[in-house]
């Protein structure tokens, strides 16, 4: 039985969170529809879907899911994309996102990160915001499903036999 706490403990250590243990609230306001799940790559260099697209519309407004400093807001591959570093090694990314924020900026959750732009390829909706996740520096980061961390997901452990 000491083995579960010590297995209970380290999930809890090792799933990313927000400042403070929180976890992240919806990029979009009222809580969107998902029209693409993550598809995680194995190995990380193979195609997949390194997160998920919401529906939205043009011009919706965009949230940072998490207080955190934006480090990157501008075009990225010809696509309009801001990405905030949370503390703890989290970061989420958001794309197309028109950014009304700049590099350095220190945003809180809920704070106004831009416009959700249209033309996102793939996306059945008029609109998609194409948003990820991933854990630790970017040359080695690891990508997770944004999904598995919004604060609405519940957490469920499976017992043991």
């Amino acid at each position: 039985m000491r083995w579960i706490a010590l297995l209970a403990a380290a999930l809890a250590l090792a799933a990313p969170a927000s400042a403070d243990g929180e976890r992240l609230e919806w990029p979009l306001r009222p809580r969107p529809a998902v029209m693409r799940t993550f598809d995680a790559p194995s190995p990380d260099w193979k195609p997949g879907h390194r997160g998920v697209d919401l529906a939205g519309v043009p011009d919706q407004r965009v949230y940072a899911a998490a207080p955190g400093t934006v480090v990157f807001a501008g075009e990225l591959a010809g696509r309009p994309v801001v990405s905030v570093g949370h503390p703890g090694g989290l970061r989420t990314s958001y794309e197309p996102v028109s950014a009304s924020v700049r590099a350095g900026q220190r945003v809180e959750a809920g704070t106004m990160l831009g416009e959700l732009q249209d033309g996102h390829a793939g996306c059945p909706a008029v609109a998609c915001l194409h948003w990820g996740a991933m854990w630790g520096p970017a040359s080695q980061a690891d990508y997770l499903d944004p999904l598995g961390l919004v604060v609405s997901t519940p957490i469920r452990l499976k017992p043991v036999r």
